[in-house]
């Protein structure tokens, strides 16, 4: 029976949201599943724009190796609810409250969306948007980044006698935020830099590899022979 005792137990990915003033978890949300795969796409933001071809004018040359700000980041992956095999404790409202969750974090809240309404009733010229809460995706102690929500794609595939569902598959897509996308000082900011430093350190854990690996030597790379 303690057979399998010491296999750790694994960690499990989820999105935490915070309070971006004092910096506490305002709410968890814990995936059930780790997901099988992830996509993830990293785009530079160059000085001189995508540079599709040759004969770009002199100013795009002087460009071609400047960076304008960070890269820009995003993830998709499918994450899945099933709530087929706790029918010993069975739930009132199925995963609908799981699904809730997620959905929240694309769109205001009822109060918001009055006050808005409000103001809006009062004539005030400027409404400002309504700002979320700052959102964190978390994959393990070395992925952990700001990020907006950008798709969420719901499957809902099997559903109780009272028709709330109780299995779901879920695309969901990600924004990495970064200091381009948050003012100065903001704690998200703080958030990415930290991302960002922890790919440097795991990029300086790297091994580098020797130029004969390559069939070059150091003269080839300083003379630009091919």
């Amino acid at each position: 029976m303690t057979r399998y005792a010491n296999i750790p137990k694994p960690i499990r990915s989820g999105i935490v949201i915070v309070d971006p003033e004092r910096g506490t978890p305002q709410r968890i949300i814990v995936l059930q599943f780790n997901p099988d795969t992830l996509e993830r796409s990293v785009a530079p933001q160059a000085a001189g724009g995508d540079g599709g071809g040759g004969g770009g004018s002199g100013g795009d040359r002087n460009e071609a190796l400047r960076l304008k700000g960070p890269a820009q980041e995003t993830w998709k992956f499918t994450a899945e609810i099933d709530a087929t095999d706790q029918f010993e404790i069975p739930a009132p409202d199925g995963i609908h409250p799981q699904l809730a969750v997620l959905e929240m974090l694309v769109q205001p809240t009822s109060s918001q969306l009055r006050e808005a309404s409000r103001l809006s009733k009062k004539g005030t010229i400027e409404i400002s948007p309504i700002e979320m809460p700052l959102t964190l995706f978390t994959w393990g102690s070395k992925r952990v980044m700001p990020v907006r929500l950008t798709e969420l794609s719901i499957n809902e595939s099997a559903f109780d006698v009272n028709l709330n569902p109780i299995r779901a598959s879920l695309s969901i897509g990600l924004k990495v935020l970064t200091v381009s996308d948050l003012p100065l000082g903001h704690r998200g900011a703080e958030l990415y830099y930290a991302h960002l430093a922890q790919k440097e350190r795991l990029a300086g854990a790297a091994r580098s590899a020797g130029l004969g690996s390559l069939g070059l030597n150091a003269g080839d790379i300083g003379t630009g022979r091919g």
